[in-house]
This record gives C-alpha cells, structure tokens and sequence, in this order.
C-alpha cells in the first residue's frame, strides 16, 4: 500500500520512525513517502522535507513565517495529490496537520490521525473539526478516548509511544558517569525566554546540596554562550547536549519544566519536581484557557497527584527546597513516587503503541 506519513517536529520524527519499521514489517512492500526527519529516512520512509524547516515556535515566530508556512501546506497538498496515497498518516503537529486533515478530507483520501492534538486542554470546540476531518484518531493517553467519548467521537487508545523508546533506552549498556558526585538532573526546556526565568531559581538548589553534581540538559535551540551565563557561577554544575536519557539513566531526583519532558522522567523513575514560570501576562491569559487539573502528563495520567507541580509564583527557592529534600532524604516519600511510577507504566505500556497504530493504519488502508 501507499502511505503518506506527516511529522513536523523531533518527536514526530522519532514517533514516526517506529511507526514506519512496523508497517514494513505488515506490510513488506510498502511505499512510504513523508515529511519527516533522519530518522523517518533511516527506517525506510522517502522524506520529502525535513522536519527542520517546518518548526516555527511560539505566536512571534508562526507570524513572521506565515509565508513560508503557507507554501509549505501548498507544496504538501501537492505532493500528496501526486503519489495518490491510500491512507494519509497525521503525526502530532497540529497547526499544520490539521489543515492537511481538513483538505484531505475534501480530496476523498483516508484521514489517521496519530498522537491526538491536546484539545482537551485548550480549545474544545476543535473537536468539531476534528469529527469532520479526521476519518480515525489514534491516542496515546488512556484519558483521551473518555474525552472524545463525551463529544460522540469514538477513538482508539493505543498506547504511548514513549515507553517503548525508553525501555530500548533502558536496555543499552550504561554510560561513562557524568560525575563522581550523585547526580541531579535539571531538565529547563527548550524556550529561551522561559528558562532565563527558571533556570536559576532551579539552581538555586545547588548551594543547599553540595555533594550533588546538578547537570543541566541542554535543549539544541539553547546556544552554550546563553546557558555558560545562567550556569557559570555554580561550582557543582555541569551541562550535557544530546544526553538527556544517558543523564535521566543516572539521576537519583530531578527537576524538571512541563511537558513530554516530565514523562520521560517518570518512565526512567526517578522521582522528579516539577518547574514552571512564565511571563505573567502569558499565564494570566492560559490559566484562563486552559482547562486541565495538573500540567504534568504523569499527574494527568494518574488523574492525582504523583509528582509536585511548582507553578509560578510557587516556584520560590524555599518551596524547591523542601520537596526536593523529601525526594532526596525521606524514604516514604521517594517508596510512594516509585510505586505510582510502576503503575504509570503499566498503563501506558499495556499496548505496544506503534505496532497497534501500524495494524489499524494497515488494516483501514486495505478496508
């Protein structure tokens, strides 16, 4: 069969890459064309454009590229219009995807979608478009069919991707150590305006804990003159690019920024604190819209608290203190993150998420 997949970022990349090694394996001649990454190519997909000239960031950054991201969509709708697939793969990216989703849609092709968009944070009311566009939704966490179920929109659950990722992580062997000290990880994130505030409240730890080395992973769009700046005048810190799993792999505690990043933590298990601040009128305006409990994927996996969430103007160098401490020094506490941690694997590593997304794909393409 002819599949044309669509991922517009790093983790669609690697999401996509698993994808495409299963369907070869469903389905031994197939031809898949993409837009994607080295490691789409390296599965075996034909990549038309690489994920690197799609990633605009942030509201700024789409506007002054909106050109450039309007001839992207044309350039796709005609490349997919002339291989003629017969199914049309979505990964995750939804301000370019679904857009794709809806003229595909009009152009009589098969619609999957896989990794559902976050609407059930933000923005409920896309799932109108959705229903209309999207001919199957693949998810990735077990809350999201309930979701969908309430807007009559049946979905599957397969499973999250990530946990295969880490578990093959988790079978290399170890690393050279990263410290003689035990390690602590620091995890920012990506966005330069948003670590320059966190950042150094989360190092304010390293003066408390001295016979720890604090290691900060260092995100690609982060330059090291910038983070030399912010990490320079702590003894015991360090930087690593390009080794967050070697350093997660590591970790006795971490403190880690919101998103896919305090997953990732939780699968390596090791017990974690979670960071965020942000430009106040930023978060006035998304503590508005956002309509979601917790902003860690563990707790919303859980649907409870599993790991503390410092957010704003709770991230104060006292508050990290005390609950990085627990982590640290009292057993109960570090017995009681673990054990949720076992069961958070459990639930999203119940299914094998990319050889289930691969059958249903393969299965409603030849339908």
């Amino acid at each position: 069969m002819k599949y044309y997949i669509i991922a517009g970022e790093a983790s669609g990349d690697l999401h996509g890459s698993n994808l495409v090694k299963q369907l070869r394996q469903i389905d031994t001649s197939a031809d898949i064309r993409s837009w994607g990454g080295d490691l789409m190519e390296a599965a075996g997909a034909h990549v038309v454009k690489h994920y690197k000239e799609l990633a605009f960031m942030g509201f700024v950054e789409v506007l002054m590229n909106l050109r450039t991201i309007l001839r992207n969509i044309d350039i796709c709708k005609k490349d997919i219009t002339g291989f003629k697939p017969d199914v049309l793969v979505l990964v995750d990216y939804p301000g370019f995807n679904m857009r794709i989703a809806e003229w595909g849609k009009q152009q009589g092709y098969k619609i999957v979608y896989y990794i559902s968009p976050q609407v059930w944070a933000w923005k409920e009311n896309r799932v109108k478009k959705i229903k209309q566009s999207v001919d199957k939704m693949l998810c990735i966490l077990p809350f999201e069919q309930g979701f969908y179920h309430k807007w009559n929109y049946e979905v599957e659950y397969v499973g999250h991707p990530l946990v295969e990722v880490i578990k093959a992580a988790k079978e290399q062997p170890a690393d050279a150590p990263l410290s003689d000290k035990p390690v602590i990880a620091v995890l920012p994130g990506s966005r330069k305006q948003e670590v320059s505030v966190k950042l150094p409240i989360m190092l304010t730890m390293a003066k408390h804990f001295p016979d720890y080395q604090f290691v900060v992973a260092q995100a690609p769009s982060l330059d090291d003159h910038f983070l030399e700046g912010l990490t320079g005048q702590h003894p015991n810190v360090s930087m690593v690019k390009g080794q967050t799993y070697n350093l997660l792999r590591q970790a006795k505690a971490a403190l880690v920024t919101s998103g896919t990043a305090t997953l990732e933590t939780a699968l390596f298990g090791v017990p974690e604190v979670v960071c965020y601040k942000g430009n106040p009128i930023s978060y006035f305006f998304a503590k508005k819209l956002i309509k979601v409990k917790y902003i860690s994927l563990v707790n919303l996996v859980m649907d409870k608290l599993v790991v503390k969430e410092l957010i704003q103007h709770d991230l104060t160098e006292e508050n990290l203190l005390k609950e990085l401490t627990a982590l640290l020094k009292d057993e109960d506490a570090r017995s009681r993150v673990m054990k949720d941690y076992a069961e958070l694997w459990h639930k999203l590593g119940e299914k094998d998420a990319s050889r289930r997304a691969a059958e249903v794909i393969y299965e409603y393409a030849i339908a």
